[in-house]
């Protein structure tokens, strides 16, 4: 739940410049696509462990899965992620 977030969470400075926990270099804001048939998606994170399917090659959960956003560092290229529904394509 987003509001059990400390305030120095890196979702509530999307407007103010983020420092890498690595390096202290900026970060930036971005997203993992989810390459589909047809289209490109915000990744989604579900809860659990993956489930092989036969047709489609991995089930989806019966669960809404939360928009995952992304942060990189500019000079290491650490990476950040956080589920949540702010995430999603506006």
């Amino acid at each position: 739940m987003v509001s059990e977030l400390p305030l120095v969470h890196p979702f509530y400075m999307m407007n103010e410049k983020v420092t890498c926990p690595k390096c202290n270099a900026n970060m930036v804001q971005g997203f993992v696509p989810d390459y589909t048939y047809g289209g490109r998606l915000v990744a989604n994170w579900h809860e659990g462990q993956a489930k092989k399917s036969f047709w489609t090659q991995t089930k989806e959960p019966s669960t809404q899965g939360l928009p995952i956003g992304a942060f990189r560092c500019e000079k290491c290229g650490y990476l950040e992620f956080y589920a949540d529904p702010k995430f999603v394509a506006q």
